[in-house]
C-alpha cells in the first residue's frame, strides 16, 4: 500500500524537467519521481559554479547518476562569463541575498526554455532541497521563468520534507557521490571550504 505522499504533484504531470545542481541534491528527488510515476529528464545547468574544476566534477557525478538509473540527462553547457555578467552589480551581496535570487532567475529561465524545447510543460529545481536556500526566493524565480516562456509550468516543492533530506544523505553513501559544502558561486566559496 502506497503512503499519502506529502507533495502536491501536479494532477497532469507524468514527465517533468529537473533542474538538477548536483547529484546529491537530485538523487532523492529523482527517486520520489520514480516512485510516483513521474518520468523526470535531468537537466545540468550551473554556469554559476566556481572553479570550471568543481563544475566538472559535479556534472559528472549528475550524469553518472543519471546513467545508472537510465534517465535522459542533458548538458545545459557551461558559460560562467554570462552568468557573471548576469549578477553584475550584485558581487557583494550576502547569501540568500539579491545575488541569490539573480541566479535562481538565470538558471530557472534557461530550464523553463529546455522544458519548452523538449515539448515539457513542468519544471522544476533541486535548488529547493537545499537547507542553505530561500524557497521564497527560489519560487519567485521559478514563476517568473514559467511568465518568460510561455507553455512552461513551475512546479513550486519544497523537496527538503517527507524524508527526502534523510534520504539524500542515505543515497549520497549509497552512491558515494562526491558532496559539496558551498553552492558553487565563486562569491560564496571564501565562506565554505568543499568536502567529499
Amino acid at each position: 500500500m502506497k503512503r499519502k505522499s506529502v507533495f502536491g504533484k501536479p494532477e497532469d504531470c507524468d514527465a517533468v524537467l529537473l533542474h538538477a545542481c548536483c547529484a546529491p541534491c537530485s538523487s532523492a528527488i529523482v527517486e520520489w519521481m520514480m516512485q510516483h510515476e513521474v518520468r523526470p529528464t535531468i537537466f545540468y545547468y550551473n554556469p554559476n559554479i566556481f572553479p570550471r574544476e568543481e563544475y566538472e566534477i559535479r556534472k559528472n557525478e549528475s550524469k553518472r547518476h543519471a546513467d545508472s538509473l537510465g534517465i535522459e540527462w542533458i548538458d545545459g553547457d557551461y558559460d560562467h562569463d554570462r552568468w557573471l555578467q548576469g549578477v553584475c552589480g550584485l558581487e557583494g551581496e550576502p547569501e540568500r541575498g539579491r545575488r541569490c535570487e539573480q541566479c535562481f532567475k538565470l538558471r530557472l529561465t534557461r530550464a523553463a526554455q529546455e522544458a519548452k524545447r523538449l515539448g515539457l510543460t513542468y519544471f522544476t529545481t533541486t535548488l529547493a532541497s537545499s537547507r542553505w536556500k530561500s524557497l521564497e526566493q527560489i519560487e519567485r524565480a521559478g514563476h517568473l521563468a514559467e511568465q518568460a516562456v510561455d507553455g512552461t509550468r513551475f512546479w513550486a516543492q519544497n523537496w527538503r520534507k517527507g524524508g527526502l533530506y534523510e534520504r539524500r544523505n542515505q543515497l549520497l553513501k549509497e552512491f558515494d557521490f562526491y558532496n559539496q559544502q558551498y553552492c558553487g558561486c565563486e562569491f560564496s566559496f571564501p565562506k565554505f571550504g568543499n568536502s567529499k
